[in-house]
C-alpha cells in the first residue's frame, strides 16, 4: 500500500566518521506538489538526497519512497523515482537522442516507447532541435535540461531534484518552473534543492527547512508569505513627509543610498493597513514592495547566529 505521500522520512540519521551530517531529519513530500528543501551547505541536504535515491544508506530512521520501504524494497523504490543530482556524468559520444533512449532501455522501454519517449522529453526540456547532436556539445545548461529529461524517462512518482536550476539561463529556469508546476498538477512529487529561494516561492507549495542535519521547520508556502515579517522598500515623491508619518507611528526605517526607505519588518497585513495609513497621512507613495521574499527572511532569521 503506498503512502500518501512520495516521501515519508521520519528520524533520519546518518554520520561520516565524527560529522554527523543528519541528526534524526523529518521530511513529508506530498504527490502533487513541489517541496523545497532549504538550507545552508553543509546542513545535510545533499546527504538527504542521496538517501532518498538510496545511493547511500541512512544509520537510522524510517524512510518510504513512493510507498516502499528503502530497507527493504530499494529495488521497488528506485522504480518510482526520478534523480537529477547536482553534476551529473554523461555520455558524451552519444547523441541527445541515443543518451535518452539507452535510459529508456535501461528502465525496459520498448524501442517504440522509447523513441516516442526521447521525443516527447526533448520537446518537453527545448531541446529536440539537438537530437542529432553529440552530448559534449551542449552547454552547462542543456546539459541540466538533458539530466532532467533522463530523471523523467519513465514517469517516475517522485522526482528529487538538487540545484536544478544551476548553470540555467532566465529562461530556461522560467521553463523549469512551468515544467515543474506541470508535474506536480499530474500528481508527481516534486522535491528540490535550490539556493536560489526568490525562484523557490515561485515553483514551491511547501518549504522544509533544514539546519545542522535537523528540521528546522515545515511551512505551507502561501502561509509563510502572509505570516512572515520582512522589510519593506517605500519611495516617495518627497522622502521627508514619509519619514515624519512613520516617526509618528514609531515605524523604523534606515534610508538607502538608491532613495528610498527600507520600513519594518512587517507582515503582508501590517505592511498593507501601514500603506493605507501613510497614504492618508499624506504621503506621495509612487513605489512599495517587500525587499526580498518571505523565504528568503525566514531563512535569513534561521541562520542570522551563523559564526
Amino acid at each position: 500500500m503506498e503512502d500518501e505521500a512520495g516521501v515519508h522520512a521520519r528520524g533520519v540519521t546518518r554520520a561520516f566518521g565524527p560529522v554527523q551530517a543528519l541528526r534524526g531529519l523529518d521530511l513529508t513530500v506530498p504527490y502533487g506538489q513541489v517541496t523545497a528543501l532549504v538550507g545552508a551547505n553543509g546542513a545535510g541536504k545533499t546527504t538527504l538526497l542521496l538517501i532518498l535515491a538510496t545511493l547511500l544508506a541512512p544509520d537510522a530512521g524510517e524512510i518510504r519512497v513512493a510507498g516502499h520501504d528503502l530497507r527493504t524494497r530499494p529495488e521497488a523504490a528506485r522504480t518510482a523515482l526520478g534523480w537529477m543530482p547536482d553534476t551529473f556524468g554523461a555520455y558524451d559520444q552519444l547523441t541527445v537522442a541515443e543518451y535518452l533512449q539507452f535510459f529508456a532501455d535501461a528502465y525496459g522501454l520498448t524501442p517504440p516507447e522509447g523513441a516516442a519517449r526521447t521525443a516527447e522529453l526533448l520537446t518537453r526540456v527545448h531541446l529536440l532541435e539537438m537530437a542529432r547532436q553529440p552530448v559534449h556539445v551542449l552547454s552547462r545548461g542543456q546539459k541540466q535540461r538533458l539530466g532532467l529529461a533522463r530523471a523523467l524517462v519513465h514517469r517516475p512518482k517522485v522526482l528529487l531534484l538538487d540545484e536544478p536550476a544551476s548553470g540555467l539561463d532566465p529562461r530556461s529556469r522560467v521553463e523549469l518552473r512551468d515544467l515543474l508546476r506541470s508535474l506536480a498538477a499530474e500528481g508527481v512529487a516534486v522535491l528540490i534543492s535550490s539556493h536560489i529561494l526568490s525562484e523557490l516561492e515561485e515553483i514551491a507549495d511547501r518549504v522544509v527547512l533544514v539546519e545542522r542535519g535537523a528540521t528546522a521547520g515545515e511551512h505551507e508556502i502561501a502561509t509563510l508569505m502572509a505570516e512572515a515579517r520582512g522589510l519593506w522598500r517605500v519611495r516617495a515623491l518627497e522622502e521627508e513627509p514619509l519619514a515624519e508619518a512613520l516617526d509618528v507611528r514609531r515605524v523604523p526605517y534606515r534610508r538607502q543610498e538608491t532613495g528610498g526607505l527600507d520600513i519594518g519588518p512587517l507582515t503582508e497585513r501590517e505592511a498593507a493597513v501601514l500603506l493605507g495609513e501613510l497614504v492618508g497621512a499624506g504621503a506621495r507613495i509612487f513605489s512599495y514592495a517587500p525587499v526580498g521574499g518571505a523565504l528568503e527572511s525566514v531563512y535569513l532569521a534561521m541562520t542570522e547566529d551563523r559564526t
